[in-house]
């Protein structure tokens, strides 16, 4: 049996890196046209090049995401940029307008058209539409429970990506009119200003009830779904975050690899340390959505008590293995003498007893207490640039 995807969102050269080396199986990016993050940083041509060699000499696919829908006049950007991406050697392009799927086709692409989630596919019906437009793949929307997905995969041979981690749309899978109304930013061209995420006043009757209404959703998070999607014969598990921090994804992205392999190999025997280590991410309160069935808005709509995590120190830019030092930009304040964490890509999570630190000046210092400066930190280990330095919670 062939052994189900992991797929992690890349926001940058950087963070498509931290992915390939945490453990994806492949990584889904956007270009700096036709992306629906514009708020992420983006690849230019010349980063997708690197970033796509550096994949797939480690065996791992590329993703783009192609996603928007265009207006009159894009037509010839369209064509040369569906061409670039073929010449890149990209695996496979993340669509939802028809026009761009027949121009692929027209154009003799090589990489695979996978349906969007912008498509709020939650039918075999529609897998099965998107299947004969040429799509190897349909990315379902969020709202699909458990029992669709089901029924979804006995009905339809065409691999099917599932959502398992990271933020959700207040509205169904992109759908929301809310930004472009606001503020003139249109979150089907990438440019949501996530209106979600404030706070309303709620009127009943002209009569003022709270002053805290909020919209936004809990973030997913699925880890006791995993070995579900798996029997059911799901092709693909997705997280979503290309503009989430590299603290975030390395956190992530390692956990449900451990996690999938954990069930392969049958070692799975609880969820809870899988679930504390997705807490050291330091994201939103998380809910298990529609996955489960029924959902309602207590179970789904975060709230401001969220106390943001303190604990990601930084990640190793260096190391020194005849001094036993790592060089660490400083994201979080931490001391001689506190107990720190090591996050590496392939080992468990290792702790040691911080006894050096050396500042930029070359000083022996007792804290490390400003953002953003470098510190060369004694380590016990032996450590990889990209690896994370956090404090115990």
């Amino acid at each position: 049996m062939k052994k189900i995807e992991l797929l992690a969102p890349a926001g940058d050269l950087e963070k498509l890196k931290i992915d390939v080396l945490y453990g994806a199986d492949a990584v889904y990016i956007g270009g700096k046209a036709f992306s629906l993050r514009a708020g992420a940083t983006n690849f230019t041509k010349e980063d997708m090049i690197e970033g796509v060699k550096f994949a797939h000499e480690h065996g791992v696919k590329v993703h783009v995401t192609f996603n928007i829908y265009p207006n009159d006049g894009d037509e010839k950007k369209i064509d040369e940029y569906l061409l670039e991406l073929d010449e890149i050697g990209v695996d496979a392009i993340i669509v939802s307008s028809l026009y761009v799927i027949n121009r692929a086709k027209a154009l003799g692409v090589h990489y695979e058209l996978h349906s969007s989630t912008q498509e709020s596919t939650t039918s075999s019906y529609a897998v099965n539409f998107w299947a004969k437009q040429g799509c190897a793949r349909a990315v379902l929307g969020r709202e699909a429970t458990l029992e669709e997905i089901k029924r979804i995969r006995e009905k339809t041979k065409t691999d099917i990506e599932v959502f398992i981690h990271g933020a959700m749309c207040c509205s169904v899978s992109g759908r929301c009119t809310l930004s472009n109304y606001y503020t003139k930013r249109d979150a089907n061209k990438g440019a949501c200003s996530h209106p979600c995420r404030w706070t309303y006043s709620l009127y009943r009757n002209d009569k003022k009830v709270t002053d805290e209404f909020l919209l936004g959703s809990k973030d997913l998070m699925t880890v006791d779904y995993i070995k579900d999607l798996i029997e059911i014969g799901v092709s693909s598990l997705k997280i979503e975050g290309r503009m989430k921090s590299v603290n975030y994804l390395a956190h992530v992205v390692k956990t449900y690899r451990k996690l999938i392999d954990d069930i392969y190999d049958n070692k799975v025997k609880g969820y809870e340390e899988y679930e504390n280590e997705i807490a050291q991410s330091g994201n939103r309160s998380f809910t298990k959505a529609w996955i489960k069935g029924y959902t309602d808005h207590n179970d789904l709509i975060y709230s401001f008590s969220n106390t943001p995590l303190q604990n990601y120190l930084g990640m190793i830019l260096d190391y020194d293995k005849e001094k036993h030092m790592c060089l660490l930009q400083a994201k979080n304040p931490f001391n001689v003498g506190d107990v720190i964490e090591l996050v590496s890509f392939k080992k468990d999570v290792r702790s040691f007893i911080v006894t050096k630190l050396i500042d930029e000046k070359g000083n022996d210092v007792q804290s490390a207490n400003n953002p953003f400066f470098t510190y060369w930190v004694e380590i016990p280990y032996e450590v990889e640039k990209y690896e994370i330095l956090r404090k115990t919670i």
